[in-house]
């Protein structure tokens, strides 16, 4: 509705819009008058505590313990005051729908949860348990960070969850607090930094039972050597070890026990100062180790147990006879400390050289997982062989395999002077010629002309794809390796004796097998 810009006077006001105006006046005056014959009238605005409060003593409260402000200030008192009334009565229902919440929560629950960064996330409690000695409803709640990867789920307390938050799976509370609490980038990289990719290999129904089987981590902790380790997912030990939450491992051989005493008496006996096999490797404090998994089969599947702790995904383990374990450590006077390994098949008709990689998180993003990777292909040179990671990769092993190929073609090109093929590139390098040809094609560094891939290597271009590649990490000194290729005829003989047998990780209790998709970058 429009109103004119200079309206003339009502005439009438009875039949006019200041009707309005007129009644409410009347009213005005009629209840001040009444107040001063018969004193205030006070209306029971809520009940709370057993204690009936008025509108005045909410009012006198929200000032501060001074006087309401009197009828005379006008309108826009008066509308405060209903403001007011309003919005205490709608704090009680809220208070009262948390009071009464039906606790336990059930699993399935969507909540909101503080984290370990004081802030709020948008959770799922996945299961929960009786606290011991404690009441009817007092329960600890196993809770998935939806925003995050599997391996921050944890065990939380009842306080630690925002029971305000519980009404619908989607509220719009969580929705306000999840908008509100979007995370920087860098904290982002801090949550996310050692993130896993995996299941690509997995059906829709496959991957269902595996995180039905294992949507609980197991161990919570382990100890490893000077280091207190929080695990990341679910690891098939044996089932003497489920009533356990944390687990002491031998650095060394890699057995693992429930007690702390019991690793203390394991130490006085254990004589190994390194993992078992042969050292292939050092320079300065590292040194790589070559660990055969027919003749170090228990120490292997130990490997293995210890791994699954930090990687998430299923897939068909092997026996570890046949594969071989190369064990990365930082030695010093103690001993070598294991700070990752990779594994790889003693044959591959698919020229995988590399089926599984792991750095342990106390020691990433210090450049030994680039370290791992370099490592694999300096041993594929030795064979004379061009090598691949095994297949599928997950999103961040593309990634961290993508930068490794991106800086070892880039600093050949800058270098290169003349033309130079694909095939050369990968006789160089050892890096397959698929990997090279769609390492170009995402660098925009290949074209296709006249029935031929042609590589077109501006300087310019070059710098800036190696400046946003970063840093290679640490180099692998080919001086210092000293290696003799696995014979090929023992593994034929090894193989026709070897029943092989393929088995469910998420069901039984080891071997090996894992592929790059469980790769952990620094």
């Amino acid at each position: 509705m429009y109103l004119p810009v200079h309206p003339k006077p009502f005439e009438n006001p009875i039949s006019s819009p200041n009707l309005i105006t007129f009644i409410f006046s009347s009213i005005a005056e009629t209840l001040e008058t009444k107040s001063a014959t018969m004193g205030s009238i006070e209306v029971p605005a809520s009940e709370e505590n057993g204690t009936t409060q008025t509108t005045n003593d909410i009012e006198q409260k929200k000032n501060g313990g001074d006087p309401p402000p009197s009828s005379d200030s006008g309108k826009q008192s008066e509308n405060e005051n209903t403001v007011t009334t309003t919005t205490t009565t709608m704090t009680m229902v809220t208070r009262k729908r948390k009071t009464n919440m039906a606790l336990p929560l059930e699993v399935g629950t969507r909540v909101m949860c503080r984290w370990r960064d004081g802030k709020y996330h948008p959770v799922k409690v996945i299961e929960r348990r009786k606290m011991p000695g404690a009441g009817n409803n007092d329960y600890e709640y196993y809770v998935h960070y939806t925003e995050f990867n599997r391996r921050l789920d944890e065990w939380v307390k009842l306080e630690q969850l925002d029971l305000d938050s519980v009404e619908t799976d989607v509220d719009e509370k969580v929705e306000d607090k999840v908008t509100s609490l979007k995370m920087t980038r860098h904290q982002k990289r801090k949550i996310d930094e050692t993130h896993v990719e995996g299941h690509e290999e997995l059906d829709a129904a496959s991957l269902r039972e595996h995180e039905e089987f294992t949507k609980v981590k197991n161990i919570a902790t382990i100890e490893l050597g000077r280091y207190k380790i929080e695990t990341w997912y679910f690891s098939p030990f044996p089932p003497e070890y489920n009533d356990s939450v944390k687990l002491y491992f031998c650095e060394f051989c890699l057995n693992f026990m429930k007690r702390k005493e019991q690793l203390q008496r394991h130490m006085r006996k254990c004589d190994l100062k390194h993992p078992p096999g042969d050292e292939i490797y050092r320079n300065g404090t590292l040194s790589m180790f070559e660990v055969d998994g027919k003749k170090n089969k228990v120490y292997g599947q130990n490997l293995c147990y210890l791994a699954k702790l930090f990687l998430d995904h299923k897939t068909l383990y092997y026996d570890v006879d046949l594969f071989l374990f190369y064990v990365l450590c930082e030695c010093d006077d103690r001993g070598c400390h294991m700070v990752g390994y990779f594994s790889k098949e003693k044959h591959s008709e698919e020229s995988y050289n590399l089926a599984c990689i792991l750095t342990l998180p106390p020691y990433q993003r210090k450049g030994y997982g680039k370290f791992l990777i370099a490592f694999s292909y300096e041993l594929s040179k030795k064979e004379g062989k061009v090598g691949t990671p095994e297949r599928p990769l997950s999103d961040l092993g593309l990634l961290s395999y993508r930068g490794y190929w991106t800086r070892v073609l880039l600093d050949i090109l800058k270098k290169h002077k003349g033309n130079i093929s694909i095939k050369e590139l990968s006789d160089m390098t050892a890096i397959k010629a698929e990997d090279i040809l769609t390492t170009l094609q995402s660098l925009e560094l290949i074209q296709y002309r006249k029935g031929q891939h042609v590589i077109c290597a501006d300087p310019k271009v070059l710098d800036r794809h190696l400046k946003a590649a970063g840093r290679g990490g640490l180099e692998v000194d080919v001086s210092k390796l000293i290696w003799t290729p696995y014979k090929e005829q023992d593994v034929t003989r090894q193989v026709g004796k070897c029943n092989v047998k393929i088995v469910d990780v998420s069901t039984t209790g080891l071997s090996h097998g894992d592929d790059v998709n469980a790769f952990q970058e620094e």
